[in-house]
Order: C-alpha cells, then sequence, then structure tokens
C-alpha cells in the first residue's frame, strides 16, 4: 500500500511512527492539525512526490521506485533533505550518544578508554562519509540537473563511498556483553536503545541512497534518456 497524498499526515504517522523524523528536515512544522500531505507539503514549500516517495522508502522494505518516480525528483530538494539528515546525525543524535558513552566511559576505566576511542573513531568515520557526499556526489547531482558539465563521476564517488551502518552493532556489542556488569547498566541500557534507533535511521537513509540518489544520479548521467 502506497502513501498517498490525500491522506491526513497523521494518518500517514501513525503507521510508521518513525516518519515524524522526517518532517523537521524538510522543514515541516508540527501543529499540522487534520491537514492532508498535499496540503502540509505546499505549505512547507516541500515537493509531494518526493515526499511520498521517501515515506514510501522509509516504509516498505519491498518499495521500488518506479521510473516515473525517479524522473519526477527535484534534486535540489533531495540534496536538501539528505544535508538535513547528515546535520540530525552529527550534530544531535551522536552528540547526544556521545554524552552518555563518555558518561560509561568514565566509569569503567581501561576498558571505557577502548569504548570512548572505539566511538570516536565510528564518529569520524560517519563525518567522513558524509563529507564525500557533500564535496562530491551531491554538486555533482546539482551541475547535472542544470545541464553543466560535472569533474565527477558516479562509480568515482562510489568508489570513496564506505558503509557505515555495520560498526555500530560492534558498538552496542561492547556496551551490553563487555563491560562489567556492575557499571551503570540503566544508562547503558538507555544509550542501547538509542544506538539502535540511529541504526535504524542510518539504514533507511542507506535504502534512500540505494532506491532514489543513484539511480536519480544514473539517470542523469545517461542525458535523461
Amino acid at each position: 500500500m502506497r502513501f498517498t497524498e490525500k491522506q491526513k499526515l497523521e494518518e500517514v504517522l501513525a503507521i510508521n511512527p518513525q516518519l515524524i523524523l522526517m518532517l523537521p528536515r524538510f522543514d515541516m512544522k508540527l501543529g499540522f492539525g487534520e491537514k492532508r500531505v498535499d496540503e502540509v507539503c505546499r505549505v512547507s514549500n516541500v515537493p509531494i512526490s518526493l515526499f511520498l516517495l521517501l515515506c514510501n522508502v522509509y516504509t516498505y522494505d519491498d518499495f521500488e521506485p518506479s521510473e516515473e518516480d525517479i524522473r519526477s525528483i527535484n534534486g535540489k530538494c533531495l540534496v536538501k533533505y539528505l544535508i538535513a539528515s547528515h546535520d540530525f546525525y552529527l550534530n544531535h543524535r551522536l552528540k547526544h550518544i556521545e554524552k552518555h558513552v563518555e558518561k560509561i566511559a568514565n566509569s569503567a576505566g581501561k576498558v571505557g578508554n577502548v569504548l570512548m576511542s572505539f566511538f570516536k573513531k565510528y564518529e569520524d568515520e560517519v563525518a567522513k562519509h558524509f563529507m564525500v557526499e557533500e564535496s562530491s556526489l551531491f554538486p555533482h547531482l546539482l551541475k547535472l540537473e542544470e545541464g553543466e558539465s560535472s569533474k565527477y563521476k558516479l562509480k568515482d564517488i562510489l568508489e570513496m563511498h564506505d558503509n557505515i551502518e555495520d560498526q555500530l552493532s560492534d558498538l552496542t556489542n561492547i556496551i551490553i556483553k563487555y563491560l562489567p556488569a556492575d557499571i551503570m547498566p540503566n544508562e547503558r541500557i538507555g544509550v542501547w536503545f538509542d544506538i539502535i534507533q540511529l541504526s535504524k535511521d542510518l539504514i533507511k537513509h542507506a535504502v534512500v541512497e540505494e532506491k532514489i540518489l543513484i539511480p536519480y544520479v544514473n539517470w542523469l548521467e545517461g542525458g535523461k534518456k
């Protein structure tokens, strides 16, 4: 079942509450009352088709965008959304998690030093991953969309594009399985849930790249044929 523009936004969020994380990335405000998706999108100056496409990709694992879906994308709005997602991950969720991880690490002696070092390394790798996208992939998309030539090629960019999702499972293992049992158990459970939530969001972020962003850039590189 695909989401439609005539559904109330509250109905869409009831089907998948995780979609509420999309709203601030589109500068969509809460307090939308009984408004339909199309009404909220128009007020927020968000392309309806792009919003619905993202909702469907985030919600249904087997959803595959059609060629028409890909060709209807507004690249500028997609890039704006993805950059806002990067900011959310780096400057909000990871910083929030870091505070709790640091608190746990400070109580865990040498093992805590390992935990903190691992987290910092992961944080740096996430920042590097996003930097590749923002310094090469996104400018490449925007130039092609404007009909300009680009010094980049998608295949070259993807070779620099590492996976960042899997390592979060290593971090949760350290927190849950390998720290001494008496070290801040409630705090560890709380940060574990935060990391799981971040991991789910990052996985969907990667799916958006795989099913929407990359096919769109491929289409642009092919001359929109």
